[in-house]
């Protein structure tokens, strides 16, 4: 698969075939990439909370919240939920104010997903979600500010991607139960 192709296909999934489950080691195989990638000034202060078993996952679930533009479906539908989440976390010992490596956040996400879909699994990035209870959930230290959540699994969804509206809205929606995805023309954003 080409680097395009990996990209194309590395979509927000949030409907997952729960039969396929995740290991620790391929988790840690997907950080691995994540570790790999640049790092602010290389402070490398971003740590990754693995978690793979059902009743962690169970617990993570109701602190996220999915698709914000479709507040009418529950997502992930029931029966459909993630098999393993990757917790991103800033470490305030390494950096006390965490603003300045969000970009790291957004680069190690964007690996671990790419790994993931080269990998038959897909992902979706939660960055709606409580942090306090993400914290309490897995027991973190108060030294690691939960960042960003990805869900992880098989996806059991279609996503499709698709030009602007006639209005020129961007707003994902459903339609005949596919994901649809509009994405601006290049023409557009090439300056």
């Amino acid at each position: 698969m080409t680097l395009q192709q990996l990209i194309t296909a590395s979509r927000s999934y949030r409907s997952f075939d729960r039969s396929a489950e995740l290991s620790r080691a391929q988790l840690t195989a997907f950080v691995e990439c994540a570790r790999r990638a640049p790092s602010s000034r290389n402070l490398q202060v971003l740590k990754f909370r693995l978690v793979n078993a059902p009743v962690e996952c169970a617990a993570l679930l109701p602190h996220t919240r999915w698709a914000g533009l479709l507040p009418d479906l529950q997502l992930p539908p029931a029966g459909h939920e993630p098999a393993a989440y990757i917790v991103i976390c800033s470490d305030l010992r390494l950096a006390p104010n965490p603003a300045p490596f969000q970009r790291d956040v957004g680069i190690c996400a964007q690996s671990i997903l790419l790994a993931a879909t080269e990998a038959g699994f897909g992902g979706c990035m939660i960055g709606s979600f409580s942090p306090d209870g993400a914290r309490d959930v897995l027991k973190l230290p108060e030294f690691l500010l939960p960042e960003l959540i990805l869900a992880l699994g098989k996806p059991d969804e279609t996503v499709r991607l698709t030009l602007p509206a006639p209005d020129g809205s961007v707003a994902y929606y459903r339609e005949n139960g596919v994901h649809m995805v509009p994405k601006r023309p290049l023409d557009e954003l090439i300056l």
